[in-house]
């Protein structure tokens, strides 16, 4: 995938997969239904992962690579702690379609990011 589409619009697809997934376990009352988003998560995490990482070594000067990818280290543990902390919690206090619900719309928020930052080309995003 990564050979035909570019780097921004297979991001898209994983955080399109990904809200798909979330709804899936927010709304689904049989094991299928969960199961299926379950498998979901994990194709996101298929597409997104690598991908991630290849935008990250193409975008950081080869001299400051390694820095990078720790700042980008601490940087995604440091979300994955707030984001935990907050799931934790939407789940405690409410309940968990709440919790994947919400994880949905940082998905959409981040749709909104990918559609519409500053300064995109837009005919390098064509392929």
């Amino acid at each position: 995938m990564a050979d035909r589409l570019s780097h921004s619009k297979l991001l898209a697809l994983g955080l399109l997969v990904l809200i798909v997934a979330d709804m899936m376990l927010a709304l689904g009352s049989t094991w299928i239904v969960i199961g299926l988003g379950v498998a979901l998560w994990g194709l996101h995490m298929g597409i997104t992962q690598g991908l991630l990482a290849t935008m990250l070594a193409d975008a950081a000067p080869p001299e400051r690579r390694g820095t990078a990818f720790g700042i980008f280290g601490l940087l995604t543990w440091l979300t994955m702690l707030v984001a935990s902390a907050l799931a934790g919690w939407l789940w405690a206090r409410f309940c968990s379609p709440i919790t994947f619900s919400a994880g949905a719309l940082f998905c959409v928020l981040g749709l909104c990011g990918i559609a519409f930052r500053p300064g995109k080309d837009r005919t390098a995003e064509s392929g």
